[in-house]
């Protein structure tokens, strides 16, 4: 399946729910290839991605399960978040997940920039991803529990952890959110 690009935005969703069926290595590379060619400051092309798959999903799960229930805990109604806590769990059941790094800086302008090009990056990711009939979730409620995902995926003091997405084929096809303001009459503003 191929969609041109304004299809693949407004066909994009955030699914939580994916079918056990392995994503073939040659489509990965064909996202991670169009997340490659994001912009970047100073085209330093400044991210790196982590191929998740097997027992580290479950690893990783766990530990996102844990700030989950956390979360669900401290809210009026617990039981309303036991979809997400099963969803937490597995990641939904996806076969593959996807982690973007960028450098560590210190500059803050620097950490501005990479984060921002990581994240260029990670859309280009979600836009391939969905251009070839897959899903994703951009995530970084994951990151609450920063410490035990690094060590779960060796990730070393000089990276960053941007983001987290499943990456698999859909179990749902959750319906378009409403767009704020979808005239653009209040978020676009004439400069002369």
């Amino acid at each position: 399946m191929n969609v041109d690009v304004f299809d693949a935005i407004h066909r994009r969703r955030a699914v939580r729910r994916y079918l056990p069926r392995p994503v073939e290595r040659e489509d990965i590379y064909r996202i991670l290839d169009a997340a490659n060619w994001a912009p970047s400051a100073m085209n330093l092309q400044q991210w790196e991605f982590l191929v998740v798959t097997g027992e580290k999903i479950r690893e990783m799960g766990e530990s996102f399960h844990a700030v989950v229930r956390a979360y669900a805990e401290s809210r009026a109604s617990p039981a309303a978040g036991e979809e997400f806590l099963r969803f937490a769990l597995t990641y939904g059941g996806a076969p593959v997940v996807i982690v973007v790094l960028t450098y560590a800086a210190d500059a803050p302008n620097m950490q501005k920039a990479n984060l921002e090009s990581a994240s260029a990056a990670m859309e280009n990711l979600l836009l391939a991803a969905t251009a070839l009939g897959l899903g994703t979730c951009w995530m970084t409620g994951p990151l609450q529990d920063e410490r035990s995902l690094r060590t779960i995926l060796g990730v070393p003091d000089d990276k960053e952890i941007v983001a987290v997405t499943p990456l698999g084929y859909p179990d749902e096809a959750p319906p378009a959110r409403p767009r704020h303001d979808p005239d653009l009459e209040r978020k676009v503003r004439w400069v002369e």
